[in-house]
C-alpha cells in the first residue's frame, strides 16, 4: 500500500516531465510521418521492393527465427534504456534523452506513416498488428525510464551541484529499480515481437502479398 503511494506521489511530483517527454516523443512520431513525403522516388521504390520480397516470403510459408528475433528485440530494447540510464547519471546527458525519446518517436511516425502511405487502410492493418502491439508497452516503459533519468539528473543538480547536500543512495537505488522494473515490461514485449507478432503477420500477409505481385 505504501509501495503504491509512493509511486504514485512520485508520478504526481513528476508530472510535467512526463507531460514533456510525451508531447516530444509525440513531435518525433509526427516528423516522422512527415519524413515519408521527403523520401526521393528511388528510395520509395528500393524500400517497396524488399516490403514486396518480405510479403512474398511471409505468405509462401518463409519460416524466421523466433529465438533469435526475440532475442534482437529485446537486446535493442534494453540498450535503449540503459543509454537512458547512463544519461541520467551526468548533467550532460539530460539533453541526450530529449533526443532519444523524439528518435524514437521518429522511428515509429515513419513506419506506420511508410506502411500506410504506401498501402493504405491494409498498410494500417499490417501496422497494428507489426508495429502497435509491442510499442503499447515499449513506448510508455521508455518514456518512464526517461522520466526518471531526468528526475535524478535534477535532483544532483539541486541537491549536489548547488547545495552540496542530499542524500545520492535512495534516488539512485529508486531511479535503478525503475530502469530495472522497465526492463521486465520490455522483455514482456520483445517476447510478443519475436513469437505473437510473426503469428500475426502470418495472418494479415496474404491480402498483402497480393499488392505486390
Amino acid at each position: 500500500m505504501n509501495r503504491n503511494l509512493t509511486m504514485k506521489q512520485y508520478m504526481k511530483d513528476n508530472l510535467p516531465l512526463f507531460i514533456f517527454v510525451s508531447v516530444l516523443f509525440i513531435i518525433g512520431v509526427v516528423f516522422g510521418a512527415v519524413m515519408v513525403n521527403a523520401l526521393s522516388l528511388e528510395q520509395k521504390q528500393e524500400m517497396t521492393r524488399h516490403l514486396g520480397s518480405f510479403f512474398h516470403e511471409v505468405n509462401e510459408g518463409a519460416e524466421f527465427d523466433s529465438r533469435q528475433s526475440f532475442v534482437q528485440a529485446f537486446g535493442m530494447h534494453m540498450k535503449w534504456i540503459l543509454l537512458i540510464w547512463l544519461f541520467g547519471l551526468s548533467v550532460i546527458g539530460f539533453p541526450l534523452i530529449l533526443i532519444l525519446d523524439f528518435l524514437k518517436g521518429v522511428l515509429i511516425g515513419f513506419t506506420v506513416g511508410y506502411l500506410v502511405g504506401q498501402m493504405s487502410w491494409k498498410g494500417l492493418l499490417f501496422a497494428l498488428v507489426s508495429v502497435a502491439p509491442q510499442n503499447l508497452i515499449v513506448v510508455p516503459a521508455i518514456l518512464f525510464c526517461s522520466v526518471a533519468a531526468m528526475a535524478f539528473s535534477i535532483y544532483m543538480i539541486k541537491n549536489r551541484f548547488l547545495s552540496r547536500n542530499g542524500n545520492m543512495y535512495q534516488p539512485f537505488m529508486r531511479y535503478t529499480s525503475i530502469t530495472l522494473v522497465m526492463g521486465i515490461f520490455l522483455l514482456g514485449a520483445a517476447l510478443w515481437e519475436g513469437y505473437m507478432s510473426q503469428m500475426m503477420m502470418k495472418w494479415v500477409t496474404p491480402m498483402l502479398a497480393g499488392l505486390y505481385s
